[in-house]
């Protein structure tokens, strides 16, 4: 094997690992440990094991460690968290390239139970560090890699709606996702949402607690699953690794339905993800749409041999961290860029003014604009208009106009 296909399903409790080809997986909790008087890092049972021995130092939890911007000091040096996460994925990626003689990563995507922007950041500096090309690192959430490993089994799988539970030291989780078809293009809507009703896993370690776990487990999915046609459920997280103390809810769960057990579906979701980079063409040619994706598109009506047509700037569907659009336009007498978001129901499409406010007057299609169009996250549009002047005769003024704006 020339060059490795990774998923990765990074949590703060543990961390699982997916090859592609072989479809192999490694399971290590997430904490990295460094070696006392020794600049050497070490995770999963390894790193627990210096710990016992009283050789270690570790620190655990790295993405709430991320998320509060927070640091750790060993041994009298302070490591920012994204320096930690940086060492824990360089350990945690040598299970692959030991077992398959290669270090050399094709594609990598990493799948979090919620994506954000901060993490995001993190994750790019990570690469870096690692010596991997920011362009072969991907980002989804739970959700999408929910859909990427559905939508890559058998039609039957996914021929209705399609149900996810996920029990795990991270709690109770409920994912859904339907595929809608007779529009332009096939479109898949996926959601997912973290249950009130979570409970800690220790419970299960008793009968009485297992027989409260398992009522908890069937109520919900009384709630959410009847009255609806699915064609398949999946079951995920190690709080499904047996299934003998949810008796009433294996026993409803399997009534008229196919019932499913994955215990890695994050992590290889998110390696049928990291897969379709290497095709010349998409395996999935679906609008996804869910948590991490553009819920609409956002388009410009410009003038183009004097038709007029409809420049996209972001479509629904696409990866709103990957979502980064730049065009140069001539205005023609207008003092207003006009940009029409269009989400799936086309009844709610609106339109967004944005004024030019400090630009300089000009005769007209004598004023060159730059307009950029990216985004803060999935809900929020951050677009940049900038004058670019029109040759020697009327040199750019550096006039900018910034606005958010959500969709």
């Amino acid at each position: 094997m020339e060059e490795l296909v990774i998923g990765i399903d990074l949590c703060d409790t543990y961390t699982k690992i997916n090859c592609f080809e072989e479809e192999k997986s490694w399971t290590v909790p997430t904490v990295i440990c460094k070696k006392k008087q020794e600049d050497k890092w070490y995770v999963g049972k390894e790193a627990y094991g210096l710990v016992l021995t009283g050789t270690g130092i570790i620190v655990d939890k790295l993405l709430s460690l991320v998320m509060k911007d927070g640091t750790a000091t060993i041994e009298g040096v302070k490591y920012t968290a994204g320096e930690l996460l940086e060492k824990f994925l360089r350990e945690v990626l040598k299970l692959p390239a030991e077992e398959y003689g290669t270090d050399r990563i094709a594609q990598l995507a990493i799948s979090l139970a919620k994506v954000d922007g901060r993490i995001m950041d993190v994750l790019l500096r990570c690469a870096d560090g690692l010596n991997l090309s920011r362009q072969r690192l991907h980002v989804a959430s739970h959700t999408e890699s929910f859909v990427y490993y559905a939508m890559s089994q058998k039609k039957e799988v996914w021929a209705t709606q399609v149900g996810l539970f996920d029990l795990s030291d991270e709690g109770l989780f409920y994912y859904e996702m339907k595929v809608q078809r007779g529009l332009k293009k096939m479109v898949v809507q996926a959601e997912g949402r973290e249950m009130e009703e979570s409970f800690n896993l220790d419970i299960l370690d008793n009968p009485s607690g297992a027989k409260m776990a398992d009522r908890i487990l069937t109520s919900c999915g009384e709630r959410l699953l009847q009255k609806k046609l699915f064609s398949a459920v999946f079951l995920t997280g190690k709080g499904f690794d047996k299934l003998d103390w949810a008796e009433n809810f294996r026993k409803f769960l399997c009534s008229k339905r196919k019932v499913y057990g994955e215990s890695d579906l994050f992590a290889r979701g998110a390696a049928y993800h990291a897969a379709d980079y290497q095709r010349p063409r998409t395996a999935y040619p679906f609008a996804c749409i869910c948590e991490g994706r553009l819920k609409a598109t956002v388009s410009m009506a410009v003038k183009q041999k004097e038709r007029e047509i409809q420049l996209v700037m972001a479509s629904a569907g696409d990866s709103w961290y990957e979502a980064r659009t730049s065009v140069e336009l001539i205005a023609d007498g207008q003092d207003y860029v006009d940009l029409s978001i269009t989400p799936l129901d086309v009844k709610k499409k609106r339109t967004v003014r944005i004024p030019l406010e400090g630009f300089p007057e000009r005769p007209a299609r004598t004023t060159r604009l730059g307009v950029t169009v990216g985004f803060l996250d999935e809900n929020t549009m951050a677009v940049a208009i900038q004058d670019k002047g029109f040759g020697e005769l009327f040199p750019a003024t550096g006039a900018t106009v910034r606005q958010e704006v959500q969709i």
